[in-house]
């Protein structure tokens, strides 16, 4: 589904259709239409209605609010012209002439029923809101009488055109008709709010001058029987008409009326025009014959500006810009796919791109291979730009040849692909170090001549899309040019737990949210007195369907992912919590964690060990950071540094895994430690082994000549227990004196053995 979603054809339904609810911003490309609709097929008014103005009629380009007195002589005037109807469309100043207010107040009264006054909104409505009382200036009925009060308000878009306007505006708790809807009286359809008929000419609508009309400069007769509209300019801002550009609010209500008296009076906004034009894209895009899908996508841009045209002369408006949107989508976006296919398919030393094997099925009973050339990087540097084609290029006929294949694909770092045959495992192999033997002679490139080292990686696991053995082989190959191996195979078993390892990190902060990730804790056993005198803290994990993960399987992800600094000082914080809760049963109770290699070096380790002590109020004597290798560390001086520092807070440091990697001589004489720790591979040859008994008694001697105490890990029987005992070790931990295990037994064992105890005493 995802997939689908990314296509061209759904991203072309799926955005446009988007914007259409969400905002406004296709009502550009309806703007641009609509105005040139309506300049290419205007259509005249018709002659029943005329406007009597005092200012510019539906042209009024300066506000005006026309006398009480001349308005009333103006309507004693058009009552002797014997017209079907009045619409009083002009705000008038009442209150400045009191005996002209009067005089207007009869000349309505003589009018009705056949008089009608207009109110217009003082502002272009928005697309979604709704009109306010305050909003209109309505006279009160001591001026008009009973004259019916309909009003004038067009919404507009985000450059003030206009847009629709309601059948019905309520104000407060009563309701007004619009003024198109009184012009053509008509019930409201399915939908509140109509629009106007932009292809309405306003200019050809009849006007006469009131100066004129009130000298008698007009035909006999010219009023008789229409309808008429005396208008002045009034307070009522210009909006836009689409063709026209902006003009009096009048334009829009005689517009509008022309809307109503066609069959449909409906306006919808994009969706139907766009699930039309991408019907017709859908069934293009899928048909196998090529002139037939020409043909469907011709028809689907036809569509988008024939549908509007020829529903117009009914009153059904449709916008266009979903529908183009959709149109420029799909087809930019194909465009661009093919572009893209033809570029990245290509590498620049013309061979096909790795892309392109990806992108293609592979047939069963083949491996896919993978060969990466060392140092790849620097020879290109080497060589002039105009000589990196052909580099690649001599390497891919080596292949070529070597193989027997016809095709192998390129990418820009030094890796080349190729799929064969699948042969056994073994001859495969054998096949692989013949070809690594074909670079053993060097590469003349040019005048440059340059020794190649090749390393393969190879996916043999059928029944998997091409994209991921193409991607399994290529990260094996990455993994042999690292390892120095010459082929690395990409097991089936390998890429099973390859989405376990990338997101370990994740699944860790997860683990100690929910305490699948804690502390077990193993005692140390102070040996010359037989009794229990501390524990290290072990960090274990108890997932819930893979069971426990051993530490070292998620310790060092954790340092790579860089997380391995918020995990030590959760360490140390519970076994904090775990060495306070001992403190009760023992005053001098010992608790060791571990740290890692990344962390001894960090500017950042011994102020916030110190912060954490100072926030949990324990004397850091009472805690033993036991230290272990060293080689990963950048900055040797700088960690020697930060543990003496610690060293000095009162930490306690224990050299841990003594005598194995970097924890040795040199490091004994760099760190002031406390104590040494014995690796479990010379306790484990203890009683077996007499170099290692005398390796441990010369490092005992050793660490007491130091003044520090020996710990020996991994005492599994008594005999070994004893056997330490008498070569002066001072303490012990390993399964025979207690296995690991959570506080709450730690604790509750502790206890019982104090007891026992105190009982034998």
């Amino acid at each position: 589904m995802l997939k689908k979603l990314r296509s061209p054809l759904y991203l072309a339904l799926l955005f446009p259709a988007l914007l259409i609810y969400a905002s406004d911003l296709l009502s550009p490309i309806d703007h641009v239409f609509q105005n040139v609709r309506a300049r290419i097929g205007g259509h005249a008014a018709s002659q029943s209605t005329i406007v009597l103005t005092f200012d510019g009629g539906v042209n009024a380009s300066e506000k005006s609010v026309v006398d009480s007195q001349r308005l009333a002589s103006v309507l004693a005037n058009v009552a002797t012209q014997m017209p079907q109807r009045v619409f009083i469309d002009s705000p008038v100043r009442f209150g400045e002439n009191p005996d002209g207010d009067r005089q207007l107040a009869r000349a309505i009264g003589k009018l009705q029923p056949d008089v009608t006054v207009v109110v217009r909104s003082k502002r272009i409505g928005s697309l979604e809101g709704a009109f306010e009382p305050k909003d209109f200036d309505i006279p009160a009925p001591a001026l008009i009488g009973n004259a019916p009060v309909v009003l004038s308000a067009w919404r507009g878009n985000f450059i003030e055109f206009a847009v629709s306007t309601d059948y019905v505006i309520r104000l407060g708790d009563k309701s007004y008709p619009t003024f198109p809807t009184v012009l053509t009286p008509r019930k409201p359809g399915p939908q509140s709010t109509f629009v106007p008929d932009f292809l309405f000419e306003p200019e050809s609508v009849p006007h006469l001058n009131a100066a004129k009309f009130l000298s008698g400069d007009y035909p006999p007769g010219l009023l008789t029987g229409r309808t008429v509209i005396i208008n002045s300019a009034g307070t009522a801002p210009p909006i836009g008409y689409f063709g026209q550009m902006r003009l009096h609010p009048l334009a829009l209500d005689l517009a509008g009326a022309d809307a109503l008296k066609k069959p449909f009076a409906l306006s919808f906004k994009g969706l139907p025009l766009l699930l039309v034009v991408w019907g017709l894209i859908l069934l293009g895009s899928r048909s196998p014959q090529r002139r037939r899908k020409l043909a469907l996508h011709a028809s689907a841009v036809v569509a988008v500006f024939a549908l509007p045209v020829l529903l117009q002369p009914i009153g059904i408006t449709l916008d266009i810009g979903s529908a183009m949107l959709c149109i420029v989508i799909y087809g930019s976006t194909r465009l661009w796919q093919k572009r893209v296919r033809r570029v990245q398919h290509t590498s620049t030393a013309g061979l096909p791109n790795m892309l392109a094997l990806s992108a293609q099925p592979l047939q069963v009973g083949c491996d896919v291979v993978v060969a990466v050339i060392a140092r790849y990087e620097e020879i290109l540097a080497t060589l002039p730009k105009e000589l990196h084609g052909e580099c690649a290029r001599q390497i891919a006929r080596r292949l070529s040849v070597g193989s027997g294949i016809d095709t192998v694909y390129n990418s820009e770092g030094g890796h080349f692909a190729w799929t064969e045959e699948a042969r056994p495992l073994e001859m495969q192999l054998n096949h692989l170090e013949g070809l690594r033997a074909l670079f053993s002679a060097p590469l003349q490139i040019g005048s440059y001549t340059f020794d190649t080292n090749i390393h393969f990686g190879l996916d043999r696991n059928e029944g998997i899309d091409s994209p991921t053995r193409v991607n399994s082989a290529l990260a094996s190959a990455n993994d042999a040019l690292a390892s120095g191996r010459s082929v690395e195979l990409f097991e089936a078993e390998r890429l099973a737990e390859a989405p376990w390892e990338l997101s370990l990190h994740a699944r860790i902060d997860e683990g100690l949210r929910n305490g699948e990730i804690w502390l077990a804790f193993q005692s140390q056993w102070d040996m010359r007195e037989g009794r229990p005198c501390g524990a290290e803290a072990l960090i274990r994990w108890s997932h819930p369907t893979r069971g426990p993960i051993a530490p070292d399987a998620f310790i060092l992800q954790a340092e790579r992912a860089g997380r391995i600094d918020a995990l030590t000082y959760w360490v140390v914080d519970e076994a904090i919590t775990a060495a306070l809760a001992m403190s009760v049963l023992d005053q001098h109770f010992q608790m060791s964690v571990n740290l890692s290699a990344q962390m001894v070096d960090k500017p950042s380790l011994v102020p916030n060990l110190s912060e954490i002590v100072r926030r949990r109020n324990i004397d850091p004597h009472r805690l033993t950071i036991e230290v272990t290798e060293t080689s990963s560390v950048r900055n040797r001086p700088a960690a020697v540094q930060n543990l003496s520092q610690l060293r000095a807070m009162g930490f306690r440091l224990s050299i841990d895994d003594f005598g194995t990697g970097e924890a040795s001589l040199a490091y004994l004489a760099d760190l002031p430690s406390d104590e040494l720790k014995l690796d479990r591979r010379f306790v484990s040859r203890l009683l077996t082994q007499k170099r290692d008994r005398e390796i441990i008694r010369s490092t005992i001697d050793l660490a007491h000549a130091l003044g520090q105490i020996v710990v020996a890990e991994g005492i599994e029987d008594e005999a070994t227990y004893m056997a330490l005992s008498r070569l002066g070790c001072d303490v012990g931990q390993g399964y025979y004196l207690g296995r690991p295990q959570p506080f709450a037994d730690f604790h509750q064992w502790y206890v019982k053995l104090g007891q026992r105890r105190k009982g034998s005493v």
